[in-house]
């Protein structure tokens, strides 16, 4: 681990030792390991030297001059350490010297710092172009990146042109074990981060992009769904909770429509339109890819929409998606399902049990389920 306290030595230069048989005495800096001598303009007879002291020992009045000189030459060095160590931002021996002279060393773009200019345009454009969970999203995952910082680097922030590829990989373990994060999560917080840094690129703050061999964590996950007969016994039980059977009827809503948490909480009667067959559609546009879907209104979902009566322009109550999946797996243990419950496995329920079960082919299932590719279709 690097020595991160600033040391401050004076000491003489004995072999430019001069015809008044005194010689040069230089300062030396050191931090992080990294030396910057330089002369202090003073000059000294070595009998007249203390090394451990630090200090000339006679009492004259230019020795005192000089160990005055060297005092205020320490004390102006710490003081720009000191002000360097406040600006929370990675400095160097070399930062510390510029500072010291007056002539500050040039700037350097910093991670963390693009990040949060990155973060600041991007705010800008919610509601326009991105959505506020979205920029939420980024703004997380520069949140995880600072802290990353402090726990590897024991920084604030680093110069953005001394990332390398196994930053990425020291990121990667610090979610895994600080964090406790899996590995698709990890994917999508490492995703969200390479973004600025690809714009980074463009910019020409970086010759190259440091990330480019990088390559996500596999994942092996299983689709969990509802079979058929566990559907029915959704159906079926009858709840002596009101809120438990609310919670059940929004579920199994969209265990026949597909629609996502913010599509059923946003759903108003105006989204149920008349298609081409005669028959009700719900139509409206799908907020994570902003792509328009049109799924049709099935005899059950039918029903739970006619069950409940308008709230605010709304057509079916509105619960937080919290209260939901806690209230989903108090449900079912109730009915006797031992698996992992949430909301967003009715979509999946959708897609499996009732459209792919009823062999409704699979290009069909991707465009109801609003999706901008037909490689996901459970998502």
């Amino acid at each position: 681990m690097y020595q991160r306290n600033l040391l401050i030595l004076f000491y003489l230069n004995k072999a430019k030792l001069n015809k008044k048989k005194t010689c040069p005495l230089y300062c030396r800096i050191t931090y992080l390991k990294k030396r910057k001598q330089f002369s202090t303009g003073e000059f000294i007879s070595p009998a007249n030297w203390d090394r451990k002291a630090q200090r000339a020992i006679s009492d004259s009045i230019e020795n005192q001059q000089l160990n005055t000189q060297l005092q205020i030459i320490a004390a102006n060095i710490k003081k720009e350490y000191l002000r360097l160590q406040l600006s929370e931002i990675e400095f160097t021996v070399e930062d510390i010297f510029q500072h010291y002279l007056g002539k500050p060393a040039q700037h350097e773009t910093y991670l963390i710092a693009y990040f949060n200019e990155f973060l600041k345009k991007k705010k800008k454009l919610i509601s326009i172009d991105i959505k506020l969970a979205t920029w939420k999203k980024y703004n997380y995952a520069c949140s995880q990146a600072k802290e990353f910082i402090k726990w590897k680097y024991r920084k604030h922030d680093v110069p953005l042109n001394k990332i390398k590829l196994h930053f990425l990989a020291d990121f990667e373990y610090y979610l895994k074990t600080e964090r406790n994060q899996s590995q698709v999560t990890i994917n999508k917080a490492i995703q969200r981060f390479r973004k600025p840094i690809k714009i980074a690129v463009a910019e020409g703050y970086l010759d190259k992009d440091p990330f480019a061999l990088h390559k996500p964590g596999r994942v092996r996950t299983a689709v969990i769904f509802l079979s058929v007969e566990e559907l029915e016994r959704f159906e079926k039980h009858h709840f002596v909770q009101l809120r438990l059977q609310l919670v059940r009827d929004l579920f199994i809503f969209c265990c026949y429509t597909g629609l996502a948490y913010n599509e059923m909480s946003s759903l108003k009667r105006e989204h149920i339109i008349k298609g081409f067959d005669g028959n009700e559609w719900i139509q409206m546009t799908r907020q994570k890819t902003s792509k328009l879907i049109s799924i049709p209104l099935l005899p059950k979902a039918k029903a739970i929409l006619d069950k409940y009566v308008e709230v605010a322009d709304y057509a079916l109550p509105r619960f937080s998606n919290q209260k939901i999946n806690s209230y989903l797996k108090e449900i079912s243990e109730i009915v006797g399902i031992n698996k992992p419950i949430s909301h967003h496995m009715a979509r999946k329920t959708f897609a499996s049990t009732v459209l792919l079960y009823n062999d409704v082919p699979m290009e069909i299932v991707s465009e109801l389920l609003g999706h901008s590719s037909v490689a996901l279709p459970f998502l």
